[in-house]
């Protein structure tokens, strides 16, 4: 390993070995390099948008709020448009710690997720996750042809991607390697992911902790490297341990407990894994006996655990951009943290009574409480002369909104971080009736970056994220 570059480190330093590959947080031994490359103009337009990190969060089923009674409710978005909102009704109570950072946009519908033809009616669960990232209508077929559209992941990867080793990563909780047909003359590839790299090239999702780390942590190895390096049953900062030692010689004191915090949280989330595998394997029940063994029956702690992995990775800059499928259409999957025992699918279709539409809005309430996690770990990492909370954009959204009825109008959404000075944050968005919620993608496209990108799906223009939108609702909307 070469760890110097004349006086100063490079910001594409790395500790390497057989099989084992560890990019180096942004350290200020890094920025007297970075600050000559920014007066270049080069680096200039890479500062401007390719610095900042993205993540697509899908969860299926829509959300309570999105009923006639939850909205009048306010289950899901808070009354109060622009920044006097209260979120402690709404399922978004947990986000109250970063209101500051957290933009929230409502009233936005994906009508490419509705039925276009006879044929189609019904089959909503089955092409919905393909709709949510990409805004267009996927073709109704069983087959190998599958045509829907390039999600906003991959149009910000396809310009920005190349300059990290991994361009972007798929990430899921529940089973999505299910082959052929699901139902309603729907290939189960719509269904298994929300990333597209063209119309025709769905990208698998991972589920697997433990595959996630070996890709992290095992750039340019060989799959017989990786497999060797797991039998050794030693961390992969033993291997590195020599060339640790020489780096924390040549940096500053602030680098070092820097480094040492980045270098520990590696070894934690290692470990955590190590105990997930170690109990599944132990012969003991599991909830999900046919998941990997790297995965992990609870859904909190697989959920933790990946986002951990993600700030990790944006920490060292091996990726800037992430999906993260959080549920699977259908899914009968149970919640009982949220304080309700009903399967999530059986939950979604509450038959309009009111109170199980206040039981589905506590399974919301659940899941939006998984999003804190990945933004104070965001929030507490340094990135140059802010943090990487400040210089992301999280999404966290579902194509579908009423699921009782298979209704794609007012479906639930809400962004966080700042987009590298580009979002304020602290905001309520109410959209226009009917507007696209592929324009609000349309903005934060433009704010990734991709000006060069005039339409997304069937957006009809941009929707202003840093101001709120006056009420346009009509009494009779309002109410359903």
């Amino acid at each position: 390993m070469s760890f110097l570059t004349k006086k100063h480190l490079s910001r594409r330093t790395v500790l390497k070995s057989m099989g084992v590959t560890v990019a180096l947080p942004f350290l200020d031994a890094m920025t007297p390099a970075a600050r000559a490359y920014a007066k270049t103009a080069a680096g200039q337009a890479a500062h401007a948008a390719s610095k900042v990190r993205f993540v697509a969060m899908e969860m299926v089923h829509g959300c309570a709020g999105s009923t006639a009674f939850g909205n009048k409710k306010n289950l899901w978005a808070p009354e109060k448009v622009g920044r006097d909102f209260d979120l402690s009704q709404t399922s978004l109570s947990s986000l109250e710690p970063f209101r500051d950072d957290v933009t929230i946009i409502s009233n936005t519908d994906l009508r490419n997720a509705e039925a276009f033809t006879l044929p189609e009616i019904g089959g909503d669960h089955f092409r919905s996750s393909a709709v949510f990232l990409t805004q267009s209508h996927p073709k109704q077929t069983e087959g190998n042809d599958v045509y829907s559209g390039t999600s906003i992941d991959q149009l910000y990867a396809k310009k920005y991607g190349q300059d990290t080793p991994i361009p972007s990563m798929q990430l899921s909780i529940e089973n999505v390697d299910q082959a052929g047909g699901c139902t309603y003359g729907y290939s189960c590839i719509y269904t298994d992911t929300i990333s597209w790299a063209s119309p025709t090239q769905p990208l698998p999702m991972v589920r697997d902790p433990r595959v996630v780390f070996d890709q992290l942590f095992g750039v340019g190895a060989t799959p017989e490297e990786r497999i060797a390096n797991l039998r050794t049953d030693k961390s992969i900062l033993d291997w590195v341990t020599g060339q640790i030692s020489s780096l924390r010689k040549e940096i500053g004191a602030s680098d070092k407990q820097r480094l040492a915090e980045y270098l520990d949280n590696i070894r934690e989330i290692e470990r955590r894994i190590q105990r997930v595998e170690a109990r599944n394997a132990s012969g003991e029940l599991r909830a999900f006996p046919d998941a990997p063994i790297g995965v992990p029956d609870s859904f909190e702690e697989h959920v933790h655990i990946l986002m951990d992995l993600i700030a990790l990775a944006f920490a060292a800059d091996t990726t800037r951009v992430f999906s993260f499928k959080l549920g699977r259409d259908a899914s009968g999957r149970a919640y009982p943290e949220s304080g309700v025992t009903t399967g999530f699918h059986n939950a979604s279709h509450h038959g309009e009574r009111e109170d199980r539409i206040l039981e589905f809005s506590k399974i919301n309430r659940y899941h939006v409480s998984m999003v804190p996690y990945l933004l104070e770990r965001l929030k507490n990492t340094p990135d140059g002369d802010s943090n990487l909370l400040a210089n992301s954009l999280i999404m966290y959204g579902s194509p579908m909104a009423d699921s009782n009825i298979h209704n794609h109008r007012r479906a639930p959404l809400f962004v966080a971080g700042h987009a590298g000075g580009k979002l304020k944050g602290g905001l309520h968005v109410k959209a226009a009736d009917g507007t696209p919620m592929a324009n609000s993608m349309l903005t934060m496209l433009h704010m990734l970056g991709r000006d060069d990108i005039e339409k997304f799906g069937d957006s009809t223009g941009e929707l202003d994220l840093n101001n709120p939108a006056p009420p346009a609702t009509t009494d009779a909307a309002a109410k359903g």
